[in-house]
């Protein structure tokens, strides 16, 4: 597995070792002792998610306040892409930037978020499966959504079109108006 911090250091790329032939292929996903000696991190994942979502669907970007912050790992089986990191925590260098990967079943890479981070995803293939371990449990009270296209963030999505969103999304607050990480 090869570790790559991204832009925003605290934001890692993880591409596995894949191991293929005729038959297919095979590749460790996750390995805890391996995830700690890349990142000198100790998460523990408590829930596993599976979405599924048509081309041109937008979900994010949206993240947990404490004391339910959440981490997240998050990695595509089927279709791809563009995942999102956003730094909502007031205080850092970097608050207010994004970074983002192309995550695709083909690539098999995964991201990284860590909590203190906004994070959202647009479909690019006809479909996409996406699964992600949080590191707390999902917890509605605490959750919160920035607009996707927040011009203060200025994200650079990918899309020639106006996504698709869901009623919650659509009610995404700019970035100067949400509550966020001190």
């Amino acid at each position: 597995m090869q570790a790559t911090r991204l832009a925003i250091p605290e934001v890692v790329l993880f591409t596995p070792r894949v191991f293929g032939d005729e038959r297919g292929f095979f590749f460790e996903s996750f390995n805890q002792a391996v995830f700690e000696q890349l990142t000198g991190l100790q998460p523990v994942f408590v829930q596993d998610n599976h979405s599924k979502s048509q081309k041109g669907v937008l979900r994010g970007l949206h993240y947990q306040l404490p004391p339910k912050a959440q981490g997240k790992l998050v990695r595509v089986v089927q279709g791809e892409v563009f995942d999102v990191a956003v730094d909502i925590r007031r205080h850092s260098p970097s608050f207010g930037r994004w970074v983002g990967a192309h995550l695709s079943a083909d690539n098999k890479q995964q991201l990284w978020i860590p909590p203190g981070f906004a994070h959202g995803f647009v479909t690019l293939s006809d479909t996409a499966e996406f699964l992600y371990k949080t590191t707390d449990d999902y917890a509605p009270d605490y959750e919160r959504c920035i607009a996707w296209n927040d011009a203060a963030i200025a994200i650079d999505w990918p899309i020639a079109e106006a996504p698709a969103l869901s009623a919650k999304d659509v009610q995404g607050l700019p970035l100067a108006l949400a509550e966020t990480f001190d």
